[in-house]
């Protein structure tokens, strides 16, 4: 056992944000901390990170943390915090800050043995060196290389202040940072936001393969299928603990749900039979103490509680195209885009109803692609043509960074400025803006809000294509369920740039996939009743290349 919290609460401002937590951390452990955006995951993180305490508890149950000798715990954030003006080498390089001290020392004690040749200077030499051996100290700027190559960086990156690099590129920085620093717990608030799929399946097979515990935060749900062994689900302010990964945890929970409905639907049943028998023979005098037995055992019985509903509040929406596409939507030959020296050449033609994931490594040009397609860019050669009668709804991936002073509700109807407002509180009220919130500034948004108003923004519209620069970045997991189950049911056309694989198996019928090889187009053979496994269908192309 590394760490314990028992009964613990969480307030701030007199709010409760967690009650009655129970969390055991034992060492080798993989645990993923699930639930709806606002759940207080990142207070659960925060709290194992001391960075915040617990709150005292009225009643006189006993409340604490527990951690099992001195531990040393790392902690990957979704914001980085400040912008460090020093380079990314002396960056990354101080998460060996100990090694680097026992270095200095084993280089005065070498420079100190040229004229001492004592015993005991010898002796603090080889204590020294053994201890670093052990830490090692001798690998780490091989770990260090490794690491950043793994994470897209190159030698030439090394020197580049951090103030250089974009909000996605720091963030994978922070995470090769306490990766290097091997702690006891890994704390990861969303690690796999900035990564494109490699990164991904190399983070899986790092973690896999850590012997120390890891805690994490993500929506990425086959991420969680492959690494963690353990669920804490927070849902109404509490912890519940699952054992297995996530898929395993979404059939434990409504295996849960329905064998306590029975359980409680049984002892109602049962309660009502004993009333109705107390009721009938109670005022017979032969039978009178039968049925004062009867209502004595109801009152002592041990009550089973009905179960809670799990917390399903998501927005919700259907989809219809105002009027339907040409059967073909899309054409192009040859055609070349991107930014110099990265270009890159594609030729595809999409039907109506397709639905199509570009795929690929970060700056490998996907969003170029779509945002030429939606001609916000000119391309470089070759042609395009889109088909009759197509209109197009676009999302793009930097929807959560939009800001405005106007208020939820007039930003949106600015938009629409035809509809009545009870259309508009309707509609809005859909994407889960109800009550007062539609009148919160845009800028005062999370990012999912952000995401959510403009998918209402779009959904008015009732578009016939959708192009989508990753839809699913700040949704929940019930938002994105939600966005699966509107998307399987849509008889539009779509293309989405991704690296949510599980969204991707779950909606596309065919993958363009961007390499340092090119481009390639993979279709997958839809069954008459489900859609195929199609992100396999990649691996199987990417194990091809690589061999």
């Amino acid at each position: 056992m590394l760490y314990r919290i028992n009964h613990g609460i969480v307030k701030f401002n007199a709010e409760t944000i967690l009650e009655d937590i129970n969390i055991e951390i034992k060492d080798g452990e993989k645990i993923a901390i699930v639930g709806n955006n606002g759940c207080g995951k990142s207070t659960l993180l925060n709290l194992i990170a001391n960075e915040i305490e617990l709150s005292r508890r009225d009643s006189d149950e006993e409340i604490y943390i527990e951690q099992y000798g001195k531990i040393k715990i790392g902690y990957l954030k979704q914001i980085t915090g400040d912008i460090a003006e020093h380079t990314l080498e002396k960056e990354v390089r101080s998460a060996y800050q100990p090694m680097i001290e026992m270095e200095r020392k084993m280089e005065e004690l070498v420079s100190r043995m040229n004229g001492d040749y004592s015993e005991e200077a010898i002796m603090q030499y080889t204590v020294l060196q053994e201890e670093f051996f052990r830490r090692g100290g001798y690998d780490y700027a091989k770990d260090l290389e490794i690491i950043l190559s793994k994470l897209g960086f190159n030698k030439a990156d090394y020197s580049k202040k951090i103030s250089e690099f974009s909000g996605g590129e720091r963030t994978r920085i922070a995470l090769a940072k306490v990766i290097l620093e091997k702690p006891d717990i890994l704390l990861l608030d969303e690690p796999t936001n900035h990564l494109d799929h490699e990164m991904i399946e190399w983070l899986e097979n790092y973690l896999n393969h850590y012997e120390k515990a890891v805690v994490i935060v993500s929506h990425d749900r086959m991420f969680l299928d492959r690494v963690v062994t353990k669920i804490y689900e927070i849902e109404y302010k509490t912890a519940t603990a699952y054992a297995g990964n996530y898929s395993s945890f979404v059939q434990q929970k409504k295996k849960n749900y329905d064998l306590q409905m029975k359980k409680y639907l049984d002892q109602q049943k049962q309660i009502e039979r004993l009333k109705e028998t107390a009721e009938r023979f109670k005022h017979i005098p032969s039978k009178s103490a039968m049925a004062r037995s009867k209502l004595k055992y109801i009152e002592r019985a041990e009550k089973i509680e009905r179960p809670r509903k799990a917390d399903m509040r998501t927005f919700y929406a259907a989809l219809e195209p105002r009027k339907s596409s040409a059967q073909e939507v899309f054409c192009a030959e040859h055609l070349k885009t991107g930014y110099p020296p990265h270009f890159f050449e594609v030729s595809f033609s999409l039907e109506r109803g397709q639905k199509l994931a570009v795929m690929g490594k970060n700056g490998t040009g996907k969003s170029t692609l779509l945002k030429t397609m939606n001609g916000s860019l000119e391309p470089v050669s070759g042609i395009f043509r889109w088909g009759d009668h197509v209109e197009i709804g676009y999302f793009d991936q930097h929807t959560a960074e939009y800001t405005s002073e106007q208020t939820v509700l007039s930003d949106f109807w600015s938009a629409f400025p035809s509809l009545p407002q009870n259309e508009v509180r309707s509609f809005l009220g859909a994407f889960l803006f109800r009550g007062d919130d539609v009148y919160k500034k845009v800028s005062s948004l999370s990012g999912g809000e952000r995401s959510r108003l403009s998918f209402a923004k779009i959904f008015m519209k009732r578009p016939n294509v959708l192009l989508l620069d990753e839809p699913t970045n700040h949704m929940d997991l019930l938002g994105k369920e939600t966005l699966e189950d509107i998307f399987e049911q849509y008889k539009g056309t779509l293309v989405f740039v991704t690296h949510d694989r599980y969204f991707v198996n779950k909606i596309a019928d065919s993958i363009l996939f961007f390499s340092e090889r090119g481009v390639k187009y993979l279709k997958g053979d839809k069954a008459a009743d489900s859609h195929p496994a199609i992100y396999s269908r990649l691996e199987e192309y990417e194990k091809s290349i690589h061999t």
